[in-house]
C-alpha cells in the first residue's frame, strides 16, 4: 500500500495550499505572520535536505550522481522561472518587480510544489518509510505560500476560481508523490539519488529565490533567527525520529 501513501502525503502537503487559500479569502492576515511561518518554513527544508535527503541520497548511491542531479535540479528550476519572468508572469505586486498575472503565481506555485512532493514519494522506494520531517516541511511552506497567493488572487477572481486552481495544484500534487514512488521502482540505487538530488536542488532554489526573500520584505532582520528555528525544530524531528 506504499502507492496509496505516498499519494494520501503528496495530497495532503497540497492541501496545505488550500487551507493558506482559506484563511487568505476570509481573514485579513498580516504580513508579519505570512512573513514568519515562510521563514521558519524555510529552515524547516533547508534542515530536511540536508539531514532527509542529500545525506541519504549521498549514502545511497554515492556522492556523484547525488552531486550532477543537486546542481542539475537548482539549475533547471532557475531556468523555468526565468521563463514564467520573460513572460511576466511570476511577480507578485509589491515585490519592487513586475507584477504578474494570478494565474501566473500559481503556476510559480506547482513549479514549487513538484519537487517537494515529488521527494515525498521517493523516500518509499524500496521499501523506505515516509519522510516526516519532509512532510512537515512541505507543509509549513505550503501554508503561507497559498496565503500570500491567494491574497493576490482574491481581487481579480472569483471564489469558485481561486479555490478550483488550488485544489488542481493540490491533485497535481498528489500525482507528483505517487509518480516518484512508481516510476522510481526497481531501478539502480544510483538512479534514485540522482532525481532525489534533483528534487533537492529544485526546492534549495526555490527557497532562495522565493521563501526567504518574501520572508524577508516583513520580517526584516528577525528573518535569520526565525529560519534558525525552524532549521533547529526541523533537526530535532530527525534526530528524535
Amino acid at each position: 500500500m506504499e502507492w496509496l501513501l505516498a499519494a494520501v502525503a503528496g495530497f495532503v502537503s497540497g492541501l496545505a495550499l488550500v487551507v493558506g487559500a482559506l484563511i487568505a479569502w476570509f481573514l485579513k492576515v498580516p504580513g508579519r505572520v505570512v512573513a514568519t511561518v515562510m521563514a521558519f518554513g524555510s529552515g524547516v527544508l533547508i534542515s530536511a535536505l540536508a539531514f532527509d535527503l542529500i545525506g541519504e541520497a549521498a549514502d545511497a548511491g554515492g556522492f556523484w550522481p547525488t552531486m550532477f542531479g543537486f546542481i542539475g535540479g537548482a539549475v533547471f528550476y532557475v531556468g523555468l522561472n526565468l521563463i514564467l519572468d520573460v513572460v511576466d508572469a511570476r511577480n507578485r505586486p509589491g515585490t519592487g518587480e513586475s507584477p504578474g498575472t494570478g494565474v501566473g503565481i500559481a503556476l510559480g506555485a506547482l513549479l514549487d510544489g513538484i519537487p517537494e512532493t515529488a521527494v515525498l514519494g521517493l523516500s518509499l522506494v524500496g521499501g523506505g518509510q515516509l519522510s516526516i520531517p519532509i512532510l512537515l516541511a512541505v507543509i509549513i511552506s505550503n501554508l503561507p505560500e497559498g496565503l500570500s497567493s491567494t491574497a493576490y488572487l482574491k481581487p481579480e477572481k472569483s471564489a469558485t476560481y481561486v479555490f478550483a486552481l488550488w485544489t488542481g495544484i493540490t491533485i497535481a500534487c498528489a500525482l507528483s508523490s505517487l509518480g516518484g514512488y512508481a516510476l522510481m521502482q526497481n531501478v539502480d540505487p544510483a538512479v534514485t539519488s540522482f532525481v532525489t538530488a534533483v528534487a533537492a536542488g529544485a526546492i534549495l532554489a526555490m527557497i532562495c529565490d522565493t521563501m526567504i526573500p518574501e520572508a524577508f520584505r516583513d520580517a526584516k532582520s528577525f528573518t535569520g533567527l526565525i529560519a534558525v528555528l525552524g532549521f533547529f525544530a526541523s533537526f530535532g524531528v530527525h534526530q528524535l525520529g
